[in-house]
């Protein structure tokens, strides 16, 4: 089976590209990429994957833009349409699974088109507006927080259910802000770290690259040691080695720490789109899976709290039931049943 995975702009879609990639080739499969020359696909999948082939069309947002911006966002949306249009005949696809993003929308339209089967993963709690737009055309519509879902869970790489484990103990936290830092989550762990430290938790950190150097010089001046980083692609063996996270409330990191089984304070990034990030984390939260604060005052208080109480086994435990670490292979072999 030949299979287009398209979509990305940001690092969560691309972690769930990378999920399915690794799925499909485990499979016999054959994979290509079409994604957008803006955002982080390149940097994903330009020089290093296993995709038979990738394609990067310039495309960028069209409902984030206003007047003439639209206009130029959509011819440029039809440009690509043509070119994703043409890969899909060359390459010979018999399935797209879109994963997301404004860069899905020149091929999940080919496919349309062109009469391949459609088959769409979405991240978030609140829907996309081009996932909205497209779920009727869909062979299949996949969410981890739709009840009616066919598969239930959301597709992260093995290696987060290979080192699955329960947590009891807190020896090791970590502060995750996003691929790009989050300054609210640099600041509490700034001023938390020598408590922190006097009880001996390690701490790890990704500050983002923005923000790195003056975390790294405020760290310095508390006279705390850290496991510093700006950007890294080790995460999936530093959450496997911490107790308790404080994250942003993006659908992928929240899956893996999910199952992963690493209990976390989610602070949902303010100004998502449709607020996804709080729904996001309520989802978890309702089930008493972890805990979630705006960012306000009561960061520090609700940090301070979970500390010195955290309740790691009950919490972890239930995150391991929950998770589901053969998602990504439950959607390929969707997609080989339905096609």
């Amino acid at each position: 089976m030949n299979i287009c995975i398209t979509g990305g702009g940001t690092g969560g879609h691309l972690m769930i590209a990378e999920a399915l990639l690794e799925a499909a080739t485990k499979a016999g499969h054959t994979a290509v990429f079409v994604g957008s020359t803006y955002g982080q696909d390149r940097k994903y999948f330009e020089d290093s994957s296993s995709f038979k082939t990738v394609h990067f069309f310039e495309t960028t947002g069209v409902v984030n833009q206003k007047g003439l911006g639209k206009l130029k966002a959509l011819g440029k949306v039809f440009k690509a349409f043509l070119k994703a249009r043409r890969v899909l005949k060359d390459e010979k696809i018999d399935a797209v699974y879109s994963v997301g993003g404004f860069s899905a929308a020149p091929a999940a339209f080919a496919s349309i088109f062109t009469r391949v089967p459609l088959f769409i993963h979405e991240q978030n709690a609140v829907y996309g507006r081009l996932n909205r737009l497209l779920k009727p055309f869909a062979k299949s519509f996949i969410s981890a927080y739709d009840k009616d879902s066919s598969i239930k869970g959301y597709p992260v790489k093995e290696i987060f259910s290979s080192t699955q484990r329960v947590r009891d103990k807190l020896n090791t936290i970590i502060f995750l802000g996003g691929s790009h830092g989050a300054k609210a989550i640099n600041d509490l762990a700034l001023s938390r770290a020598k408590k922190l430290d006097r009880m001996g938790i390690h701490i790890i950190h990704q500050a983002g690259e923005a923000d790195y150097e003056r975390v790294k010089k405020a760290y310095a001046d508390l006279g705390v040691e850290v496991e510093l980083y700006a950007f890294t692609k080790e995460l999936p063996s530093l959450i496997a080695k911490a107790d308790l996270a404080v994250s942003r409330a993006g659908a992928s990191t929240l899956w893996e720490l999910t199952t992963n089984g690493c209990p976390a304070l989610y602070v949902p990034y303010p100004y998502a789109a449709g607020n996804h990030q709080y729904f996001n984390a309520k989802f978890i939260v309702d089930d008493c899976m972890g805990w979630c604060e705006l960012e306000n005052q009561q960061l520090s208080f609700a940090l301070d709290e979970i500390v010195v109480k955290p309740d790691l086994q009950k919490r972890s435990s239930k995150l391991l039931r929950f998770s589901n670490k053969d998602v990504a292979k439950e959607m390929i072999n969707e997609v080989e049943e339905i096609i």
